[in-house]
C-alpha cells in the first residue's frame, strides 16, 4: 500500500502515534505528514521521534485555504483528525469530500457538538446513566460530529463508573480500531 495519509493534532497524539506505529509495522510504504496548531503540544514530538515531518499551521492558514493548497501539494490520499480541535472549513471539507475523518469518544449522534471531547463527553455520559458508550469513526462535514458514520464500537458501562475508568476504556477502543478502520478505507479505496 503506497499512500500518503495527513494526520491533524492539537495535544498529546496518542492516536496519532499509535496509527503511525501500526502502519509502519504493516504498511511501511505509507507516509505520514502531522499537521499541528500547537507548537508546544507532545504530539509534535513523538511525530519528530517517529522521523515524521511536522508542519505548524494557524487556524488563519486553514481558513484561508493554505493548508488545502499544501495537502493537495503533497498529494495526499486521507486526512485523519486525532484530536485536532480546531473546526474544520466548509470550504476545506469541499476541497477533501469523504477524505477527512475524525474518531469521537461517544456514540453518535449521543454527544457530539461544540464543546463536546475529552472528559465533558464521558462526563455527559455518566450523567445520564448510559448502559454503553463508545467511539465513533466518521466522515468530517461542515458540522461538528455530523459526517457519515465508517464504524462505531462499544462499551459497557459499570454501576460505578468514573470519568476516569471510562476514559480508559474508550483509549482502549481507540487504540484498537482507528488505524484498522484507516486501513481498510484505504485499502478500499478504488
Amino acid at each position: 500500500m503506497n499512500k500518503k495519509i495527513a494526520i491533524f493534532i492539537s495535544g498529546n497524539g496518542s492516536n496519532m502515534d499509535n496509527i503511525i506505529r501500526y502502519f509502519q509495522l504493516h504498511h511501511p510504504k505509507v507516509n505520514f505528514v502531522v499537521f499541528s496548531n500547537k507548537k508546544e503540544c507532545k504530539g509534535i514530538s513523538k511525530a519528530k521521534n517517529l522521523n515524521i515531518e511536522t508542519i505548524l499551521i494557524s487556524k488563519t492558514e486553514l481558513i484561508e485555504g493554505k493548508v488545502g493548497d499544501k495537502l493537495i501539494d503533497l498529494k495526499v490520499d486521507l486526512i485523519v483528525l486525532a484530536g485536532f480541535l480546531l473546526k474544520i472549513p466548509e470550504s476545506f471539507v469541499r476541497l477533501f469530500i469523504n477524505k477527512i475523518i475524525n474518531i469521537h469518544p461517544s456514540l453518535l449522534p449521543k454527544y457530539g457538538g461544540k464543546g463536546m471531547y475529552g472528559r465533558y463527553v464521558h462526563e455527559a455520559v455518566i450523567a445520564k446513566k448510559e448502559p454503553e458508550s463508545g467511539i465513533t469513526i466518521h466522515y468530517v462535514n461542515e458540522h461538528y460530529d455530523e459526517g457519515g458514520i465508517i464504524s462505531q464500537h462499544t462499551v459497557k458501562l459499570e454501576k460505578n463508573e468514573t470519568v476516569e475508568s471510562l476514559q480508559e476504556k474508550i483509549h482502549q477502543l481507540e487504540m484498537k480500531y482507528f488505524p484498522i478502520t484507516i486501513e481498510n478505507l484505504l485499502q478500499n479505496e478504488h
